[in-house]
């Protein structure tokens, strides 16, 4: 028995729209749907494909979407899953960039905006804690974790270095504490459960379409390259290799390749790259993005969108009767060099994975990856606070009422458990009404 590809096309657009939450949230959604309820995959083959996706570069939980999509009905289905993962996203966030935008600087959205950057901090370091919680059962994963966010924090190492040195740990650590590094087949709480039987089980046989194949690898790879060079070239010859689109394409692909850890390992780079190296927008305007990213569905790192819009809108402001176009075309070709990588590494990697259940030597590192992957949101959380607590650095001012906002959305997260929606609503209520206050008291 299996599903038939048009019931599930139509799961995969619902959770499109329903996918809300960051990394965390939509993996969490999509073990519940497709691992509790449904049976579609079993817990063993959700949390190997999950491992595979930690390991690559990239947005997790679109790719562990491709992946279950691919699995279950080949390469059309996991293009087809993963594609309706994004789109909504996209559509979403190119409409509330121009409303950002166009309206940004009205007082009582600038107020909305102010309180919700501090919750953005507290979200950002509970997807850490969640996370960790999954992924870390033992004092030498625990070990892991710490020395990944020291380096990035004291050290400043880049992401790919971070990987691979867990990844050798991991390695070495499966050979001489094999007991240390085992999977632990359980999804946040610590111990396996059973829903019953799965149409992908753990002992169910790899599908003849997700076995290696070379000739499937250098069709596959023909047609990546095809879909990334002739978009390029296009943009190139249209504006010029030094103008925006050019840059914009190079500089995801770029994000795509280099950046391990997910979605919240990703934004960091993309923070240097656009607002410090290009300067396409403000460090405060990052934020306000990263919030609109949270509070629409779709996978997080849809944030690129929002840097696209932003760069191509506000380059034409000047000269051009509507911007809009072009920052339309900003958002669509960050998404398109942000994405594509994803779906070529998953549909490549796949049939190799799909051959590697239950083996030590690869699990090992994974298990490792899947650790420091948690000191990296950590400190992404901390990069947020600094910017938001001290918004003119550390010799200014404190932001007082951020960091009360921040407080509260944290014990909302942690001690009351309520949802990243319900939280970003309050603080942005918060900033409202200390606007009002400011108003009144001036």
């Amino acid at each position: 028995m299996s599903v038939p590809l048009r019931e599930a096309l139509k799961f995969w657009a619902k959770l499109g729209f329903i996918s809300f939450g960051g990394p965390a949230g939509q993996i969490a959604v999509l073990h519940q749907e497709l691992v509790e309820k449904r049976r579609w995959i079993s817990e063993r083959r959700f949390l190997h494909a999950l491992n595979y996706c930690m390991l690559l570069p990239g947005p997790e939980a679109q790719q562990l979407v491709t992946y279950i999509g691919w699995l279950m009905h080949r390469t059309w289905g996991g293009v087809l899953a993963g594609s309706l993962f994004v789109l909504p996203s996209l559509f979403i966030l190119i409409g509330l960039s121009w409303v950002y935008l166009t309206f940004g600087q009205v007082p009582w959205i600038a107020a909305i905006f102010f309180g919700i950057k501090p919750a953005v901090t507290a979200i950002v370091l509970h997807a850490a804690v969640r996370i960790g919680k999954r992924t870390i059962h033992n004092q030498a994963l625990r070990v892991i974790a710490l020395m990944s966010f020291l380096a990035i924090f004291v050290l400043n190492l880049a992401f790919p270095i971070i990987v691979l040195c867990a990844a050798l740990a991991g390695i070495w650590g499966g050979k001489r504490y094999p007991e240390y590094f085992q999977q632990t087949g359980s999804h946040g709480n610590g111990s396996e459960k059973r829903y019953g039987a799965a149409l992908i089980d753990d002992d169910t046989p790899t599908p003849e379409h997700a076995q290696f194949s070379t000739k499937k690898l250098i069709l596959q790879s023909a047609v990546v390259i095809a879909l990334w060079s002739i978009p390029f070239v296009a943009l190139t010859l249209l504006f010029g290799w030094q103008t925006l689109y050019p840059q914009i394409a190079w500089f995801f692909t770029k994000a795509a390749f280099l950046t391990f850890g997910g979605a919240y390992a990703v934004l960091p780079y993309v923070y240097q790259g656009a607002v410090d190296q290009f300067h396409w927008l403000s460090a405060g305007q990052m934020m306000d993005g990263l919030a609109l990213g949270e509070t629409t569905p779709g996978p997080l790192i849809m944030v690129v969108a929002f840097v696209g819009y932003l760069a191509g809108h506000i380059q034409h402001l000047i000269g051009n009767t509507n911007p809009f176009w072009f920052g339309v075309l900003g958002a669509c070709v960050a998404t398109w060099f942000t994405f594509l990588p994803s779906f070529f590494l998953v549909l490549v990697g796949g049939p190799v994975i799909e051959s590697t259940h239950g083996k030590l030597s690869f699990t090992a590192p994974l298990t490792a990856i899947s650790a420091a992957v948690v000191g990296v949101i950590a400190n992404l959380g901390l990069f947020f606070a600094y910017h938001v607590f001290f918004p003119h650095g550390l010799g200014g001012s404190i932001s007082w009422v951020s960091i009360a906002i921040s407080v509260f959305a944290g014990l909302a997260l942690f001690k009351f458990q309520k949802g990243v929606i319900s939280v970003l609503t309050g603080s942005a209520l918060a900033g409202l009404l200390s606007y009002l206050v400011t108003s009144l008291l001036i």
